[in-house]
């Protein structure tokens, strides 16, 4: 098993670890894995696709309904610890857990190392416990995707002097925000760090960063606000770097208000939204970074079952590692999969071909001139 072997066919991979499944839980009928998602509000994959992703590969793996159970903490760090806390009381030998922040997931890690469960720390890093694990996206690669997607789009779009606003994720939260944030600054400024100073030259296209700043614990009305007063505090920006959809959203909306036309001010993403998908379609948006969800569940799942069953997990499959951004001298072992950055040209054979954005969807907001001129169906 490896990470390349995860498809949009959850039930013909996952059924092959029936057997192992089996094995592991040894015909128990309480709970053997716990499943902790963060919220419902910092982006909507968490509800719309992790959840019955995650359900439909335990189901196929041929877990009970009674052996694993997954929560959503609702945006509350209190939750999410009582809702760590109820697994490991209930049986949980291995938690998957995407935590809210990083003191949320230090807590829980601490908490299941002290009950002897094994800890999958899922879509964001926790560096803690000595049994502990990380499953996402291979997230510099993320960013890096951003500042290639946006360097091109200074091309194409033919912006002159860019004038660049940097909006990143929620970096007081999100060890993966910085991770993005070192991706694209390598690529876009020639900077591999969190952080630049304003007045840096870009790699491409005579660009000059103006500012940066980020969105607290990935609000994207938070960073509404931020975009729009930076914007009317300095007109001349006319180029834009956002670290998720939801951001972009925020800028475009922002944008289109002051009467910027398509094809003028770059904006970026991921999460590859329909909303975003729509934003490219029409002109507002370059592209967006598609993680594509089905995967990520199924490693995570398939991941957790070789751990309850006491089995090494095969390199292929815990293929890489993580590192503290806070401190690079600590590492764990990581399972990444590769991201895919969408536009308009490889729209219909990622996104609505797998099904993770459908045709509808898209074309319901960007319009049907809009989706056929991109061949979108």
């Amino acid at each position: 098993m490896s990470v390349s072997d995860f498809s949009v066919d959850i039930a013909g991979t996952m059924s092959k670890f029936k057997d192992l499944a089996t094995s592991a839980t040894k015909g128990a009928s309480s709970l053997q894995i716990g499943v902790i998602l963060p919220d419902t509000t910092s982006s909507t994959r968490w509800v719309d696709f992790d959840a019955p992703y995650i359900k439909q590969a335990f189901t196929a793996a041929g877990f009970s309904s009674s052996q694993f159970r997954i929560d959503n903490a609702q945006g509350s760090d209190t939750t999410e610890l009582s809702d760590a806390t109820a697994d490991i009381n209930l049986g949980a030998k291995v938690l998957i857990m995407c935590p809210l922040d990083g003191p949320t997931g230090v807590a829980i890690a601490k908490l299941a190392s002290q009950k002897g469960v094994t800890l999958i720390s899922y879509d964001r890093a926790t560096f803690e416990g000595s049994k502990t694990y990380y499953v996402s996206f291979d997230n510099e690669k993320v960013g890096e995707l951003i500042g290639t997607g946006f360097n091109q789009c200074l091309a194409d779009w033919k912006v002159a002097s860019p004038k660049v606003y940097v909006l990143n994720g929620g970096q007081d939260t999100d060890p993966n925000a910085i991770s993005f944030a070192t991706g694209y600054n390598k690529v876009v400024f020639g900077q591999a760090a969190k952080t630049v100073a304003a007045g840096a030259k870009g790699t491409a296209g005579g660009a000059t960063l103006v500012a940066e700043n980020f969105a607290p614990g990935w609000d994207n009305t938070k960073g509404g606000t931020i975009f729009q007063q930076a914007y009317t505090a300095t007109p001349s920006i006319n180029a834009t770097i956002e670290a998720n959809d939801g951001l972009a959203n925020a800028v475009i909306t922002d944008l289109k208000t002051a009467g910027v036309k398509a094809n003028t001010v770059p904006t970026t993403g991921q999460d590859a939204t329909a909303q975003g998908m729509a934003w490219v379609l029409q002109g507002y948006q370059c592209g967006s970074v598609y993680k594509a969800v089905y995967k990520e569940a199924q490693d995570a799942v398939a991941l957790s079952i070789i751990l309850l069953a006491g089995q090494t997990p095969p390199a292929a499959l815990l293929n890489g590692t993580t590192v503290d951004p806070a401190n690079s001298s600590i590492t764990e072992p990581a399972s990444l999969i590769t991201p895919v950055w969408v536009n308009k040209t490889n729209m219909e054979s990622t996104v609505v071909k797998d099904g993770f954005d459908t045709a509808s969807a898209i074309c319901a907001i960007a319009g049907a001139s809009a989706c056929s001129a991109a061949g979108i169906k």
